[in-house]
């Protein structure tokens, strides 16, 4: 199993290489850099100059209007009254003075330096930007996977037990319903019944936590923090209880037609005992060794419309802006930190089928 392990801590390398070297060449084919989003502001609002190096507002404007009309052949294309030497200096700030492969060979660098830069806009480094967001990610990542394993495990066990009943029938006709319903059409549908859109004003209609968070007890966080989750959370979970629920019932389903369970019921074992003592490990292996991936998927594929309608500033609304925005560098280091997280989130997965089913050696099904 050690070297199995260490076979695929090294095939990291050139897996992640490649998701930075395929995601770096299509960017550089896309219109509408930060330069072009730059120029684009200017002209539409004359205040982009504060924060990039020589001067101010003021400053700025003054020295677009004594240029004015001399970018002539500037290859951006909005940049037409600007003067060529402002826009020399914007492609130095953003790193585009350089050819794209030295480029990208210095964030490789900087990236194997666990130094992923800083945000072209916000003027905040990255790695904080991402420690700042992630409170909503985990809220919404973590919440809904163990409700969703809380609620469809039980769930899916009782369905195959049960199978062809009508409780199995309805239940699935539920699910089904459920997993229709968009998780942003079913969060607008909360703020409309229980966050005083039109009838119950139950829970809060936006953040994590309330206005006097800092001034309450320790009950009151912990309480004042579930009470702002709840709807969020339901929003996010709503999709995934079809997929698990089903995915378990099928297991149980599939385990409880072999032989070793006929064998079981033939020795006068209690439907109960050969349910939870023989069926239940063999058929939870897949389902108990994907939490993991689960978690990650849920974690980093936040929902930025959820997160947009309760008003949460997660991980999903970030990359969202920061692709509209071209802020390269929170888009490729948050690429290669999740990318990074979910090679290694691969590796733990199949650790869970052997710590699961300790029948199962990758060492030999490899040979």
């Amino acid at each position: 199993m050690g070297a199995y392990i260490l076979r695929r801590l090294l095939l990291i390398i050139p897996t992640l290489l490649g998701i930075m070297i395929i995601n770096f060449a299509l960017v550089q084919f896309v219109p509408g850099g930060p330069v072009e989003q730059v120029i684009a502001q200017i002209q539409g609002q004359g205040d982009v100059f504060e924060g990039f190096a020589g001067g101010g507002q003021d400053a700025g404007v003054m020295e677009t209007d004594n240029f004015a009309g001399s970018a002539g052949g500037s290859k951006y294309a909005g940049a037409q009254g600007l003067p060529p030497e402002f826009i020399a200096q914007l492609e130095k700030e953003f790193g585009f003075d350089k050819p794209p492969v030295t480029r990208f060979l210095m964030m490789l660098w900087n990236y194997a330096r666990l130094d992923f830069g800083e945000s072209y806009f916000r003027k905040i480094s990255v790695t904080d930007l991402v420690l700042e967001k992630m409170p909503v990610s985990i809220t919404l990542g973590l919440w809904s996977t163990l409700i969703a394993y809380l609620v469809s495990i039980p769930l899916g066990i009782r369905k195959a037990v049960r199978d062809g009943s009508p409780f199995d029938t309805w239940t699935s006709g539920a699910i089904i319903v459920a997993y229709a319903i968009p998780g942003f059409l079913f969060a607008i549908m909360l703020l409309v019944l229980f966050a005083g859109g039109s009838y119950w004003k139950l829970f809060p209609l936006r953040g994590l936590t309330s206005d006097n968070f800092d001034d309450l007890t320790m009950i009151g966080k912990l309480l004042d923090y579930l009470w702002h989750i709840t709807l969020p959370v339901l929003a996010s979970t709503i999709a995934a209880f079809a997929t698990l629920t089903l995915l378990t019932k099928n297991s149980f389903l599939d385990e409880i037609k072999k032989h070793y369970v006929m064998t079981a019921r033939a020795k006068g074992l209690s439907e109960k005992r050969v349910l939870y003592g023989h069926v239940f490990r063999n058929a939870m292996l897949i389902v108990i060794a994907g939490f993991p991936a689960v978690f990650i998927g849920v974690f980093f594929g936040g929902s930025v419309l959820i997160e947009t309608i309760f008003s949460l500033d997660g991980l999903g609304r970030l990359g969202f802006e920061a692709a509209v925005a071209r802020d390269y560098p929170v888009i490729f280091g948050t690429l290669f930190i999740f990318g990074l997280i979910g090679l290694v989130v691969g590796i733990l997965s199949d650790l869970m089928y052997v710590l699961v089913d300790p029948r199962i050696d990758f060492e030999k099904r490899e040979g």
